[in-house]
């Protein structure tokens, strides 16, 4: 079948998005890894779906595979693609959309400049819920990384996320301690990596080895966890400039029992049709 697809990137974090409500396809893992096959496909972190949704009170599905095939519950960078995409495809005319995820509801933007403005949800801080093995919740965690004690954050944003602290984010140990981490027995269900260099109370940067993925130019999810990390541990403002590789999001949280709100760009690279 020839599928048809849009090509996105926000802040280089890049997708393949997929319309399969006036497509009718279902996709399969090896669909995805030949999708996202950057030599032999089209080249893509994630694939991005669009689909009914299976409940009345949100407008879409939206679902999110990584580059190996798996499937992921959360994508802040996609879900910020995923509403540009339905409103410029004309799926929906409304300015605030409501999608499902396999993390919960999420509410979607579009402002003014067309940025979109994203309702992440409330973060997870207690260990059980992230999942993240410790024995009570804590602002931060001792944890061994291959022989290395590190003082880590912890946090799900409907995915599981460690926040470690580096002087320079230029010099950190990205490539070594990303995918060991990734893998750390203590993360049942693995984590993405955040590299988190505090500039002052309202910015930092961050580097992301993303479960499933290895480092992208952006997370957002990364992004999330990073600045609730930091307002936890008292070192970080309610909204913060988080600058990645690939740009710059704000990051607005207000505290406990609050939704975490991320704004930012949604870029459409090209359109085309790939033969599954």
């Amino acid at each position: 079948m020839q599928l048809r697809f849009t090509k996105m990137h926000g802040l280089g974090n890049d997708f393949v998005v997929i319309d399969l409500i006036t497509q009718r396809f279902k996709l399969k893992p090896h669909h995805i890894r030949k999708i996202a096959d950057r030599h032999f496909g089209i080249g893509c972190d994630q694939v991005l779906a669009v689909e009914i949704p299976s409940r009345p009170d949100v407008d879409f599905r939206y679902r999110i595979y990584n580059a190996e095939g798996s499937e992921v519950e959360q994508c802040g960078n996609g879900a910020r693609c995923f509403a540009r995409f339905v409103r410029d495809k004309r799926l929906t005319g409304k300015q605030r959309i409501r999608v499902e995820t396999l993390a919960g509801v999420i509410e979607l933007a579009i402002t003014d400049n067309r940025d979109v403005r994203v309702d992440m949800g409330e973060p997870i801080l207690e260990p059980a819920s992230i999942p993240f093995a410790a024995e009570q919740q804590a602002d931060s965690y001792a944890l061994d990384i291959d022989g290395e004690q590190w003082q880590v954050g912890a946090v799900s944003m409907g995915n599981p996320h460690v926040v470690l602290p580096v002087d320079n984010v230029d010099t950190a140990p990205v490539e070594r301690v990303g995918p060991i981490t990734e893998c750390h027995p203590r993360f049942p269900q693995k984590v993405n990596v955040g590299f988190m260099q505090i500039v002052d109370q309202q910015n930092i940067r961050l580097r992301v080895f993303e479960r499933g993925v290895g480092e992208t130019l952006a997370c957002g999810t990364g992004a999330c966890a990073a600045v609730v990390s930091g307002i936890v541990q008292g070192k970080l403002d309610n909204t913060v400039t988080v600058t990645l590789p690939g740009g710059q999001l704000s990051i607005h949280w207000p505290g406990s029992g609050q939704p975490v709100i991320m704004t930012g760009p949604a870029t459409t690279v090209f359109e085309g049709q790939i033969q599954l």
